[in-house]
């Protein structure tokens, strides 16, 4: 196992942190685009520069951006999961840049979900208690 070095320490601390304004409610919507190879192969970085590029032009910060790897939906991919503090997450599929312009402004700012571009709606673990 390789070595962390200190820069490496703090990158994970940052990422940490990140989250951890989320789940603190610092940040009212976490977008997380899934970068597996299948996610990275079907387009998932141009989806990622997309979303990151609409908040830089809306100019908000109660919105975090991050990466998963793979889900295990690769035939779905890009996959991109929209998570909006006291709801439940939106798991958003087959994603082109307009159509994760549209998710960021009617979804991301808006509150309105994109009803037809849903694969699923809450988390994994939650459907089987």
């Amino acid at each position: 196992m390789a070595k962390l070095s200190i820069n490496d320490l703090k990158k994970i601390k940052d990422k940490v942190e990140k989250e951890d304004q989320f789940r603190a409610g610092n940040k009212r919507v976490k977008l997380t685009v899934h970068m597996g190879t299948c996610g990275i192969a079907s387009g998932a970085k141009s989806i990622l520069d997309t979303f990151m590029n609409e908040i830089s032009e809306a100019n908000v910060n109660d919105v975090l951006i991050t990466t998963s790897g793979c889900i295990g939906i690769c035939s779905r991919e890009p996959l991109a999961t929209v998570e909006e503090q006291g709801k439940e997450p939106i798991v958003y599929e087959f994603l082109t840049e307009n159509k994760a312009r549209q998710i960021f402004k009617q979804h991301v700012l808006g509150g309105k979900i994109q009803t037809e571009f849903v694969l699923a709606r809450g988390r994994e673990q939650e459907g089987g208690k």
